[in-house]
């Protein structure tokens, strides 16, 4: 097939998107539960992490009964819905790309730990497809398996497109992923499993149709530039491009890097989270990354935290003080100082 029909077909197939939805398992909520929610200040908090690498290090702590979540588990598990960027594939065959320098595979056992840790995974990035088709395609049976949300990816490119839609307290959540960043010979076909790429015509037909399903809707991206501290004028183009279309709040990820946030018509732009497990780097920003903790209710963003994460040699975040975190709360004109100095933020 060749790009100009798939990329066609792709944007008719964002038309068709809402009946083909990844949902959630959460209790369907009645007119009259949802009116009752909305009436009682209902609210939902989300944590978003960067990048998870549970290979090389990460992976052989795990192999050794150890949790590298552990440190952060108090601020993760308290949160609603806990969403993190996949940055490996979990699978236990294929041969890893011929291409690439580093190729991230991690055992099945990781599994536990994602399922007692997270409820959603973003999948489109540039290692998620680093054995292959095949292991994606495992991955994907695998998580089914452990009852773990993923968006960003799927068995063909309809399901990689169509949004992770999960309910709490009455409020329907729609995340989407794109990956911007080579190879794109990761991305789903009509008959292949992969990720989803960014277009910007299929990403505001996707937004349209998640928009018709759910309350809210979260693009978690994959883009920019690795180890820039600032985004760039694609990311902040996209952005804005997304927020135009409907989305309530961006978050990204892959610069291996926290960026700047800023707001655009009132709803945040987290550029870019870092990383958050991860081995290999010996410089302070690469091992710095972001916890971001949204608190959403039907109106979109009622507040946001950031506590900053410290990344030791194995891999493993550890918290660090609240105060060098950062929060925001709706009327503020800019972020204030602390994660916790936003009393609407927590």
């Amino acid at each position: 097939m060749n790009g100009t029909f798939r990329r066609c077909l792709s944007i008719a197939l964002g038309l068709f998107l809402s009946a083909l939805a990844q949902i959630a398992p959460g209790a369907e909520t009645t007119p009259a539960a949802a009116a009752a929610t909305s009436a009682s200040g209902g609210r939902v908090s989300v944590a978003f992490v960067g990048d998870l690498m549970l290979a090389e290090t990460p992976g052989r702590e795990i192999a050794r009964g150890r949790d590298p979540f552990a440190p952060f588990a108090s601020l993760i598990d308290s949160a609603d819905i806990r969403v993190g960027n996949l940055e490996c594939v979990v699978a236990t065959i294929g041969k890893p790309d011929p291409k690439k320098i580093y190729s991230f595979r991690t055992h099945p056992r990781a599994l536990k730990l994602l399922q007692r840790h997270f409820d959603a995974l973003a999948l489109a990035n540039n290692h998620s497809g680093d054995f292959g088709p095949e292991a994606f395609a495992q991955m994907l049976g695998l998580l089914e398996r452990h009852q773990l949300g993923w968006f960003g990816g799927g068995s063909d490119l309809a399901s990689a497109h169509a949004p992770l839609i999960v309910e709490r307290n009455g409020l329907r959540i729609a995340f989407l992923s794109y990956n911007e960043y080579f190879p794109r010979s990761f991305e789903a076909d009509v008959d292949r499993p992969g990720i989803a790429w960014s277009e910007d015509e299929q990403v505001k037909f996707d937004i349209a149709a998640a928009r018709r399903q759910a309350d809210l809707v979260i693009p978690f991206m994959h883009w920019g530039w690795e180890n820039e501290r600032l985004a760039n004028p694609r990311q902040r183009q996209l952005a804005r491009l997304m927020i135009d279309a409907g989305a309530d709040a961006v978050v990204g990820g892959h610069p291996h890097v926290t960026q700047d946030i800023e707001h655009y018509r009132g709803k945040p732009i987290i550029y870019s989270l870092g990383n958050f497990v991860f081995d290999g780097y010996d410089n302070e920003a690469n091992n710095t990354g972001w916890l971001f903790r949204l608190q959403l209710d039907r109106a979109g963003v009622v507040g946001w935290q950031i506590f900053v994460a410290r990344i030791d040699r194995r891999g493993t975040p550890h918290p660090a003080p609240a105060e060098e975190g950062l929060c925001w709360q709706r009327g503020d004109a800019t972020p204030r100082a602390g994660a916790l100095s936003c009393s609407d933020a927590m």
